[in-house]
């Protein structure tokens, strides 16, 4: 009796083995699947963020991209230069037309005959048309004295925004000088930086082909030969700047690079020009001395600029004005004072005078000039 409960209790404890076995048998597994299916879960997470990285790797070089390339254009914009705004007329394409302003020079220059087109070498601005002014200012090399930047800093500082709108300034460089090419670049780049992005300042310079190859004189001395090249230069100078505007505005006024404006000039000019009644007139005087402050309607541009060039190397061009104001409107045998007093509201001057010239150094290389006009009394 004692052998049998041995017995069952031998086979008890061997079937609570056999089942604490089978059961630690089936929690292993159970576990070993877990752990396989989170080795999975990791592997598949591992996969996600790898795709995860090489997407963001390719986001951020697509967004490096990008933004290199605004920055590159914000760059090309901003800083305005010779190289990245540089138009020659020698890369135009062929089916692009020349400014008929320009076709003018070819009748009454032989040279220009050859050439396809004629244009300025450098441009720099947005070359904005259909405003009511534009102003003219030609400049060339003082030597070590410069009243550019005055000049410019007096015209822009003096005109409301909405002025500016209605407007281009021109700076013309009619001088072969490569670094004063460059200095006037650089100035202008850096100080009227807001005015060049928003078209209402331009600077072109002059072809050399432009010039006559006779620029000598027909004096005997030699200083007379450079005075009197000096001054045939300086009519071809205001005559190209002069075809060069013509397009772009209603109303043409020529100043120098060496004056100072009056407060309120442009304010004063333009309700000058709107009061006028009559739209006879021949041009307006905003300045006395000599070439400075003379107002031309854009529509009769091109007559003067080809009088001035039949006459060039005869005389300076503030006297062809006074010429051409004479074949035009005088009576024969008639005096000038007779001619003009009788055409006042044709040639119109306005008092006082609206700009200052503050030029000592004259661009004649050597003199100087002290000739002032004062704001008060226009004379």
């Amino acid at each position: 009796m004692r052998t049998r409960h041995v017995n069952l209790l031998i086979a008890l404890v061997a079937f609570v083995l056999f089942s604490f076995s089978c059961f630690c048998i089936s929690r292993m597994t159970q576990t070993s699947n877990q752990l396989i299916n989170c080795r999975n879960h990791i592997l598949e997470f591992k996969e996600n963020i790898l795709r995860l990285k090489n997407k963001t790797e390719r986001n951020h070089q697509e967004l490096i991209k990008a933004l290199n390339k605004m920055k590159f254009e914000v760059a090309d914009r901003e800083n305005v230069s010779v190289n990245s705004v540089k138009k020659n007329m020698n890369a135009l394409g062929k089916n692009e037309i020349v400014p008929n302003a320009f076709e003018v020079l070819k009748f009454l220059f032989p040279h220009l005959r050859k050439v396809d087109r004629i244009y300025p070498d450098v441009i720099i601005g947005k070359e904005k048309t259909g405003v009511s002014f534009a102003l003219g200012i030609s400049t060339v090399s003082r030597g070590n004295h410069s009243y550019l930047k005055q000049t410019l800093t007096s015209l822009i500082s003096r005109m409301t925004l909405s002025e500016e709108k209605d407007s281009v300034v021109i700076v013309c460089i009619a001088d072969s000088n490569e670094d004063y090419l460059k200095s006037v670049v650089g100035m202008i780049t850096k100080k009227f930086k807001r005015q060049l992005m928003s078209g209402s300042l331009e600077v072109i310079s002059i072809p050399a082909y432009f010039y006559p190859h006779m620029l000598h004189a027909r004096q005997s001395t030699e200083a007379s030969q450079k005075l009197e090249s000096w001054r045939i230069k300086q009519v071809l100078d205001f005559c190209f700047l002069m075809l060069y505007a013509q397009p772009k505005a209603r109303y043409y006024l020529q100043l120098e690079d060496d004056i100072i404006a009056n407060k309120m000039y442009f304010t004063k000019i333009a309700d000058f020009v709107h009061n006028i009644t009559s739209n006879n007139w021949f041009y307006i005087e905003f300045s006395i001395l000599g070439f400075i402050g003379k107002l031309f309607k854009s529509e009769d541009l091109i007559d003067f600029v080809r009088f001035f060039l039949m006459f060039y190397k005869d005389k300076p061009i503030d006297l062809l004005l006074g010429d051409i104001f004479q074949v035009k409107m005088c009576n024969p045998g008639e005096t000038l004072e007779k001619c003009i007093e009788r055409n006042k509201h044709i040639r119109i001057r306005y008092k006082p005078s609206l700009f200052q010239h503050v030029g000592i150094q004259s661009s004649f290389p050597g003199r100087e000039q002290y000739f002032k006009v004062s704001f008060i009394t226009g004379i």
